[in-house]
């Protein structure tokens, strides 16, 4: 389970440290004025000091705030159930390429949290990866990651 508190406080360090980031690489590119007026790092660093501002603001507001639970067991597993299956569909991708990936993904999401039928899930699973193919590589002329599998079957 989840608290406000807890949920806020990490957003806000997480939102700080992508601000802090943004404002230290910024220092690489040099902030201020040159000869040649506004150096190019001087708008990135102030809008990660900006960040980083409103972070340490919300931070403080969310310490303050109450510990009611705001995410729940059940929310948790819920968010899981496609999370997982996402983040197993993001690492395949380099290796058995995007065709198959997004394949087994909609298998996945649909069969087996037995939201569909086996049959239907299926034939989702099977259209989707032509549907990419036709849009992407005929269509638009754009190729998809096709994998290191497809590359070693010669594609």
């Amino acid at each position: 389970m989840i608290s406000r508190r807890v949920l806020e406080v990490s957003t806000a360090a997480l939102t700080g440290s992508f601000g802090l980031a943004v404002a230290v690489s910024s220092i690489d590119n040099g902030i201020g004025w040159s000869t040649a007026g506004v150096d190019s790092g001087t708008f990135p660093f102030l809008a990660g000091v900006i960040i980083v501002l409103g972070s340490l603001y919300n931070l403080g507001r969310g310490a303050l705030t109450g510990g009611a639970v705001v995410v729940s067991r059940s929310d948790l597993r819920r968010v899981a159930a496609l999370f997982v299956p996402a983040a197993i569909f993001i690492g395949v991708i380099p290796a058995i390429g995007i065709y198959l990936a997004s394949a087994g993904y909609m298998f996945a999401v649909l069969a087996l949290p037995k939201h569909q039928s086996l049959l239907y899930s299926f034939i989702i699973a099977a259209l989707t990866p032509v549907a990419l193919y036709v849009v992407f590589e005929r269509l638009f002329l754009v190729t998809l990651p096709h994998g290191a599998l497809a590359a070693a079957l010669g594609f």
